[in-house]
């Protein structure tokens, strides 16, 4: 075995006080192509050949990966070393820092790997906080409690010797009959730019590499299908799918995305230099990584059919762009090396790649000469004593479930009320329906449990997932609960619906316990590859709803879903509707604190509920022609628009002092507004801007959100507001291919949602027509006035 190089003088590539591209460079010199060809593969040793796959095809890849013959060449990263399989956090640390040690002592210059997780919605790992997921992040209209959340994971992740993170989701929902509609954070783009901007700035701050993903496209399949073809223009792609990507690259600084499964027109992510070089590192000036998303190079042979070897599989990718091919070593291993050798890509190409993968390993100090593979959790610990440190790594701790329990209850969506909520002590309550008693309602697909855990049934779930059942007896301790679940989350029963009727006419109200339960691949209705023909609820829970509100007894829809569904008769039966998109573990405490008025609802909808099950692909970005009309016999009209939600109290809007009705197209447009809470408890009111554009150039969307801000106010409290909308908010790709700003009118809204403008402003853009870009201002700024106490 080859051992580390040992001079009498410090080697440059060690040198801290060198520039790290000299750093780099001086040791890009010494690689051999084997040795560089190693850096840019990951591999997976810590997956589970129990249950299922945890990566699409993943049985398709069935390649045995023979670590003693890899690692005296090095290894660019270690996948998933915590997320494959149940493990305790310090012996999960203590088996890591191993692997580091004899990684870097098997190559020649002492080079360790990265090591990266999922963390979607919490650290993948076992005995880690399971946050809400991102749609419930988008609910929240709150980027800066998000940013919070995300530092908290990064730096357990770090704390155990993580140093890269797959996360966040940018995918816009275009169609949420879509599986991975509960990944995303909503169907608009700058929701979406705002928000992840904030989970990466977290992430990054406690030093783990935020990858953005999935670039580009994926979301916008046909059908809704996972991993289907895209077919968007030009326009859409640049006005809608990019959006986000560009705002949190620009704003947020991530140091790696992670490319698309999809093709767009024909043409794979994984091997479209357009997207991955020319708009990525020529036009926005990304410097980072780019990485496969599972398996995605060699889809390039086994799905897409653009590729007859494993080798052109590598090269297609490489020159596109993609730095590093993950999970494991199957195209960038010896078929790089013969496509290398036999001049079908340049070695130059490869270099290109390992530059930026070492300058990142210099980032992370992965090359500095004092480096120690041990993590900060077992600095202060013997690691010789394995059974000594088990359960001395708490990744749930009490700050965390705190942030869990704050984005819970500001995320909860009370979508309707007809003053049934909040439930006034009653003395008997019903409660029906399959998501009432199962603790994993509250999760996601990429949460532990959910996506690891339920291969392994005879390992504890690691976190406390009270179910609704159990919280609804802590909120109303004197109330006498009937439980009745009715029928199953997707197994179509109905002979228990009956039961459940009973219980709802013997009760003062009834809450019926809709929802999902996230798996991957068709083992659940919401999650990677559980994509749905229609939103109607699943199974008979439909059947289950309308004969409980066919009942005398209020009724209360409570909902724990990773997607929107059309609700059928709830929307004008149910006394109220509760929208929760898988809480997280703090979950079924804030539903149960929303029912019984404990905590007041401030969640906004980030995706539309549908009227009807079959109107599906909508979204409120819809052009006239996408709306309801004459022609046509299908209305695609929401039951509940982007933006929605309600509260416990009641807001008075009234226009402020607005700016001129005239601005050049490089000016500021400014808006003003005075706010009252006029009811009788504090609440929060979501301010939220809207661009409506009555002619253009090109069709545009009715309206787009271009601004929010959360206002809290006490009761009787006034507030004022001046917000100052930049003209380039209102730009879109134009005929010849570029962003504009084009002079006309624009008409500014403030409203409660998307269909819900309270006041309007028109103005006269003036000049001629602006070319922006990368530079361009994406935000409103919100100033306030003066505020003023009852």
């Amino acid at each position: 075995m080859s051992t580390t190089i040992s001079t009498t003088t410090t080697p440059a590539w060690h040198d801290v006080t060198a520039s790290a591209s000299d750093r780099v460079e001086a040791l890009l010199t010494e690689l051999t192509l084997e040795e560089k060809i190693a850096q840019l593969f990951g591999v997976w040793v810590g997956a589970s050949n129990e249950g299922g796959d945890v990566a699409p095809h993943q049985n398709d890849m069935d390649d045995v990966v023979d670590l003693d013959a890899l690692l005296p060449n090095g290894l660019g990263q270690l996948t998933r070393p915590f997320g494959s399989a149940p493990v305790d956090p310090a012996l999960g640390a203590l088996s890591l820092l191993r692997s580091q040690r004899r990684i870097a002592a098997s190559n020649r210059f002492g080079i360790p790997a990265v090591a990266h997780e999922e963390c979607l919605a919490g650290f993948a790992t076992w005995g880690a906080t399971a946050y809400p997921v991102p749609l419930a992040w988008g609910a929240s209209f709150n980027p800066g409690l998000i940013e919070r959340m995300s530092h908290r994971i990064g730096s357990d992740m770090r704390s155990v010797g993580i140093h890269q993170g797959l996360a966040p989701v940018l995918d816009v929902v275009r169609d949420a009959r879509w599986g991975r509609v509960e990944e995303t954070i909503g169907e608009d783009p700058y929701l979406i730019g705002t928000i992840g901007t904030a989970y990466v700035r977290g992430l990054e701050s406690a030093g783990i590499v935020a990858t953005l993903k999935h670039f580009v496209g994926y979301s916008a399949s046909k059908a809704g299908r996972n991993l289907a073809p895209v077919s968007v223009g030009p326009r859409e792609l640049a006005d809608v799918l990019l959006v986000p990507f560009e705002m949190v690259m620009r704003d947020g600084k991530p140091r790696s995305v992670m490319h698309s499964y999809t093709d767009i027109d024909g043409v794979p992510s994984a091997a479209d230099e357009s997207l991955l070089t020319g708009v990525l590192r020529d036009t926005w000036g990304f410097d980072g990584t780019v990485v496969a998303d599972y398996f995605g190079i060699a889809f390039l042979k086994l799905l897409h059919g653009v590729a007859d070897s494993w080798g052109e599989a590598a090269a297609l990718a490489l020159t596109a762009g993609v730095d590093v091919e993950l999970p494991t070593v199957k195209t960038f291993g010896a078929p790089l090396a013969e496509a290398v050798r036999s001049g079908d890509l340049p070695e130059a190409v490869i270099d290109r790649a390992l530059r930026r993968v070492l300058r990142q390993k210099v980032e992370l100090g992965l090359l500095d000469p004092d480096w120690d593979a041990t993590p900060e959790a077992l600095r202060n610990v013997d690691v010789d004593d394995a059974e000594g440190i088990r359960g001395t790594v708490d990744l749930d701790n009490a700050g965390n479930r705190a942030v869990a329990r704050e984005i819970a209850e500001q995320s909860i969506v009370l979508v309707s009320n007809d003053g049934t909520l909040p439930l006034a002590a009653p003395r008997r309550i019903a409660v029906v329906g399959p998501t009432t008693d199962d603790p994993f309602a509250v999760l996601g697909c990429y949460s532990f449990p959910a996506h690891v855990g339920v291969q392994h049934p005879d390992t504890p779930l690691g976190i406390e997932l009270p179910t609704l059942l159990e919280s609804l007896r802590i909120e109303f301790p004197e109330a006498d609960i009937e439980y009745v679940p009715g029928t199953t989350i997707d197994g179509g029963e109905t002979a228990g619906i009956s039961a459940a009727v009973d219980a709802a006419t013997r009760a003062d109200v009834v809450i019926v316990a809709l929802g999902d339960r996230a798996g991957l691949f068709g083992r659940g209705t919401s999650g990677e590859g559980c994509d749905v023909e229609s939103l109607r609820l699943p199974g008979a829970q439909q059947d289950l709803l309308d004969a409980v509100l066919a009942t005398s007894t209020p009724a209360v829809v409570t909902l724990l879903a990773g997607r929107p569904y059309a609700l059928g008769s709830a929307v004008t039966g149910a006394g109220a509707i509760v929208q929760a998109f898988f809480a997280g573990e703090e979950g079924t405490a804030a539903l149960s604190g929303v029912l019984s008025g404990r905590i007041n609802p401030s969640g906004r909808l980030p995706v539309s509920i549908p009227a009807s099950e079959g109107t599906q692909p909508s979204t409120y970005l819809a052009a006239p022609l996408a709306r309801s009309n004459g022609v046509s016999s299908i209305d695609p009209t929401s039951a509940f628009a982007f933006g929605h939600g309600i509260g416990y109290t009641t807001f008075e809007w009234s226009a402020g002092q607005h700016g001129p009705g005239t601005v050049g197209v490089d000016g500021t447009a400014t808006l003003g507004l005075r706010l009252r809470n006029t009811g009788d408890r504090s609440g929060t009111e979501i301010v939220q801007v809207y661009v409506h554009d009555p002619v253009a150039s090109v069709v545009r969307p009715v309206q787009r959100l271009v601004g929010f801000q959360r206002v809290d106010l006490e009761p009787g409290e006034s507030v004022e507001l001046s917000i100052h909308v930049p003209a380039d908010v209102t730009g879109f790709t134009g005929r010849h291919g570029e962003r504009i700003v084009e002079p006309g009118e624009v008409v500014l809204g403030l409203g409660a949602s998307s269909t819900n403008m309270r006041i309007t402003h028109s103005v006269q853009l003036s000049g001629d027509a602006r070319v922006v870009g990368f530079d361009r201002a994406f935000h409103p700024s919100f100033s306030e006035i003066a505020r003023n106490a009852s």
